[in-house]
């Protein structure tokens, strides 16, 4: 059966709406996937600064936030339909939403973007809250993209991606996927670059020109996170509040800092790695790691990146353009599809939780 589908994804980076309008197709439990149309939409100055501030406001503002986030998604899938001339194709809308708190240990997550708001504004049927039933079982709710990745692109050993936050998942031999934050990503290079009046740091170019601090490097993997087991899943705030703040008290350029946090990325991405092949079996050769996300045309991080892992006998593949951006937007679309059936979700195996979950409050659109 073929499922037209658009999937909505707002990552922490802050760049804007990623929006895919895909087909999938399952046969005899096997799925394949058509990307049809694609668009960014960015955030204004006024969106950014509303979503990066949404965690101070009081409960009743921050559910203002959550409708009109809602509806403003809800219009600029109305816009994307348009613009593809796409009436009356798409038969359901899958939306991540923005994350804004999330703490797991308290069996927490909050992504903004009322699914009823997005269903009253489209008339077409959605599925939200992708994320909650799997922390209310106790997991992390992080990463959720594993089940895509399972059923969609499962002939490679590891996936990375590269956006606000790095996150890696591992299929090994014989074995369930599991999957882990890394670190932030994105994020923090844009913020570095931001200082400097940039959105960001086109190909690498000013962290090629930067050295590499030993201290800050230092400081930053001796963070607590990083000794922790998986699963794990990291908050923004952990960027935004902790490790953003530990560069910027250190003295030197700009350039210096982002050369040494892309240091900071390569080597966490390096050990998580290490970490999960000493733990795992994945049969002996050349291991192959799939690489997503906006950071993959940062052409130094992605150059730095390559050198370790081949150390490491693990040949990094890049994607095409359209899949390396809107592979998140893609598997947010399975993911809702999968809801409406009435099928997993969500992996346990990869976010502790007590068991798979069938995840999503679905919204009717008409």
């Amino acid at each position: 059966m073929v499922y037209r589908v658009i999937g909505l994804m707002s990552g922490s980076s802050l760049d804007g709406l990623d929006i895919a309008f895909v087909y999938l197709e399952e046969t005899a439990g096997a799925w394949t996937f058509d990307i049809r149309n694609t668009v960014c939409y960015p955030y204004n100055n006024e969106w950014i600064e509303r979503l990066i501030n949404a965690t101070g406001l009081s409960a009743y503002e921050y559910q203002l936030l959550h409708c009109d986030y809602g509806h403003h998604l809800g219009k600029e899938v109305n816009r994307f339909i348009a613009e593809n001339e796409l009436q009356y194709q798409v038969q359901l809308i899958a939306s991540h939403g923005h994350t804004t708190f999330h703490n797991p240990s308290r069996k927490m997550t909050g992504q903004l973007g009322d699914g009823s708001a997005i269903a009253a504004e489209t008339g077409i049927n959605v599925v939200s809250d992708l994320r909650a039933l799997d922390i209310a079982l106790g997991g992390q709710g992080a990463p959720i993209v594993p089940i895509g990745e399972k059923l969609l692109l499962g002939d490679y050993h590891f996936f990375l991606n590269l956006g606000g936050i790095a996150n890696i998942s591992a299929h090994p031999v014989n074995g369930d996927f599991i999957a882990f934050d890394v670190c932030p990503a994105n994020r923090i290079l844009n913020m570095l670059t931001g200082e400097k009046g940039l959105e960001f740091d086109d190909h690498g170019s000013m962290a090629a020109k930067g050295s590499i601090n030993p201290m800050l490097l230092g400081k930053l993997n001796q963070l607590p996170y990083y000794g922790l087991g998986f699963p794990k899943s990291l908050a923004n705030d952990f960027g935004t509040d902790i490790i953003y703040p530990l560069i910027r008290q250190e003295q030197g350029t700009v350039e210096t800092k982002l050369r040494t946090y892309v240091e900071h990325i390569c080597l966490q991405i390096e050990n998580s790695i290490q970490q999960i092949v000493k733990q795992r079996d994945f049969g002996g050769g050349k291991l192959k790691l799939f690489a997503t996300g906006g950071g993959v045309k940062n052409d130094f991080l992605m150059e730095r990146l390559g050198a370790l892992l081949s150390k490491r006998n693990i040949e990094m593949v890049e994607p095409d353009p359209t899949m390396a951006d809107y592979k998140e937007a893609l598997v947010m679309a399975l993911m809702g599809v999968l809801r409406w059936r009435e099928e997993r979700t969500v992996l346990s195996s990869v976010t502790g939780a007590t068991r798979d979950s069938i995840g999503g409050a679905v919204w009717i659109g008409q």
